[in-house]
């Protein structure tokens, strides 16, 4: 007889999530953009949930209703051969290339940067990347362990030192929200701002990446029933996305309150910083370092963890081992480049495959509707390809974007394809493909899958 999970099971599997998603992006750009927002951070704060939370749930019900095992089964409902492109570069940009150096850096910035002389910092980011990484590395050797390391333990201790900052934070205000002012991007389409804000946590990619973790978890508890594990990892996931929901709502409120204390500043974590010292001194400066170390270490695990049970699989020829020792040492070189710099490196690959993951998502949902035809699925992310290139390229640096070429580009785009200004140009596009696979699959008979 199968085995029912009880409610403390799904909590243990939530909290794991959650501790899997919540790492540095989510502590620092909710914060960063309530200070910016200023008075409009309530629309603000709608929009980043909707990509925040709202797309990182209907990733775990992606993978929960198709019973896929992962990104790379899921997208092979397109083809093979984009399914290994796709999966391959959603794993580098949440792994070694930016998230997981953003993670250790994070870190280094917030929790040690301001109590070490400027001239040491060089040397103390590489040694701390080591010994960050070293660590993540000792916690994923064995991924079966993931559900206590991080469910049972490391994500509890998480919650309850973030509380105690939110509860002085809350119970005595640094300023008004409605007095603060708001920044020019948000001025007008803040909403949309915020969405697009939500981007930079990378967990709506994040979700197709733990979902090998998810589905492996709920059936090292004794759940085999394909039907079961799909049921199990929505309730799972839908605990960890209402906790996030929550947190981000309240660190965005914290950073818009802020503006009555202290000038916006450089980024997200530089705010905490001058949060939590503004309340409790050293003791706050300790207090954020431990807050900020411990969400970066379990995301830290959960992204090493999934790179590398995925890329084993892949590349067979290579070993588990193999990956996660080189998925810890990359990140531990890339973290020195600055967390200011790979925010700066990284926008332009998000805005690209940000469209093609929420396409692969919302796809993979409605999919019994149309038979899960094939067609519909190349249709929809071929014509979402195109308008991510150009999203790519107008969120890319100066030296790329004001080129003659790659300037046309962006000016016929801001002239023909509408919502391009607000950084959603692929949604027009993913439409029009979508009817187009709908009505090619209905003109060939394809036969459904």
């Amino acid at each position: 007889m199968e085995k029912k999970l009880r409610f403390k099971d799904y909590l243990y599997v939530g909290s794991m999530l959650f501790g899997l998603f919540f790492g540095a992006g989510n502590l620092i750009f909710p914060v960063h953009m309530g200070q910016e927002a200023g008075a409009s951070v309530g629309l603000a704060n709608l929009g980043f949930l909707a990509t925040g939370i709202g797309l990182p749930f209907l990733g775990v019900i992606a993978i929960g209703l198709s019973q896929s095992s992962g990104v790379f089964e899921l997208a092979s409902r397109i083809n093979r051969r984009y399914a290994l492109i796709f999966t391959v570069l959603l794993y580098l940009v949440i792994g070694p290339f930016f998230a997981l150096p953003r993670l250790a850096t994070t870190s280094y910035e917030i929790g040690l940067a301001p109590h070490v002389p400027t001239s040491l910092n060089t040397l103390l980011l590489a040694l701390f990347s080591c010994l960050f990484f070293g660590a993540a590395w000792w916690f994923s050797r064995k991924p079966s362990k993931i559900l206590d390391y991080v469910g049972k333990f490391l994500n509890p201790l998480f919650l309850i030192l973030l509380g105690v900052l939110l509860l002085f934070a809350f119970l005595n205000p640094m300023g008004a929200t409605a007095e603060i002012a708001v920044q020019a991007n948000y001025q007008s389409d803040a909403f949309f701002t915020g969405f697009t804000n939500g981007y930079n946590t990378l967990d709506a990619l994040a979700s197709l990446a733990f979902g090998i973790i998810i589905v492996s978890t709920i059936r090292n508890m004794g759940v085999e029933k394909p039907t079961t594990v799909a049921k199990d990892t929505i309730l799972s996931g839908s605990i960890s996305i209402v906790l996030m929901g929550i947190i981000y709502t309240l660190l965005s409120y914290m950073g818009a309150m802020s503006v009555g204390q202290f000038p916006i500043s450089e980024n997200g974590g530089v705010a905490l910083a001058q949060i939590a010292n503004h309340y409790l001194g050293t003791f706050g400066s300790l207090l954020l370092a431990l807050i900020v170390i411990l969400a970066c270490l379990k995301t830290a695990i959960g992204l090493i963890t999934a790179f590398s049970e995925t890329f084993a699989g892949l590349f067979p020829q290579m070993s588990y081992a193999f990956f996660i020792g080189l998925t810890s040492i990359l990140p531990a070189v890339f973290a020195n480049v600055g967390l200011t710099k790979i925010i700066e490196f990284s926008t332009p690959v998000l805005m690209f495959i940000y469209p093609l993951a929420i396409t692969l998502i919302l796809l993979a949902i409605i999919s019994p509707l149309f038979g899960h035809r094939a067609s519909v699925y190349r249709m929809t992310t071929y014509f979402t390809l195109i308008a991510a290139i150009i999203d790519g390229l107008n969120a890319s640096p100066a030296m790329l974007k004001d080129t003659t070429f790659v300037q046309a580009i962006l000016q016929w785009a801001a002239n023909y394809l509408p919502f391009f200004q607000i950084g959603m140009g692929w949604v027009t596009p993913a439409i029009i493909g979508f009817i187009l696979g709908l009505g090619w699959t209905w003109f060939r008979k394809d036969p459904v899958k």
